[in-house]
């Protein structure tokens, strides 16, 4: 996970320090980070649970629960994922799609044709040979397949 930000810009970490005496280099927890972060009497006697059960926070709350507290401040709410760093670092752009069922999603069918026409090449020990026939294979699903 990446490390978060003060609303003063401040970068915070949220594993301990590898020195750190009793727990180095583990995750800090929600209740630790809010705390560093100002909020206050949210443990213990009187406070709030760390997440409502069963994830099922009433609809529009911001402070039911130290978990939703947390997901509603607003570096959470933007953050990045590891997998939207990586590809952008890398030049690629991603689409997150609606979950629904498999055969409704057109990369389904275009990686589909990729592994039926990859498996017509012939087979080989050699890793350049198994890149080449992958993109080879991917460079021929057809552009109107993928369109429909």
């Amino acid at each position: 996970m990446a490390n978060g930000h003060f609303s003063n810009g401040e970068e915070q970490q949220f594993y301990y320090p590898d020195n750190y005496e009793k727990y180095p280099g583990f995750f800090k927890g929600i209740a630790v980070i809010l705390q560093e972060r100002g909020f206050t009497g949210l443990t213990g006697r009187g406070g709030k649970l760390l997440e409502c059960k069963g994830f099922n926070c009433k609809p529009g709350a911001t402070d039911c629960c130290c978990r939703q507290i947390l997901y509603c401040q607003p570096d959470f709410q933007q953050v990045e994922s590891l997998l939207e760093t990586l590809c952008k670092s890398r030049g690629f752009q991603i689409l997150f799609l609606p979950k629904f069922h498999c055969k409704l999603n057109p990369i389904e069918q275009c990686w589909g044709y990729a592994k039926w026409k990859y498996c017509m090449y012939p087979p080989s020990t050699k890793e350049a040979d198994l890149e080449l026939n992958l993109i080879c294979a991917l460079d021929e699903v057809p552009l109107d397949s993928i369109c429909r």
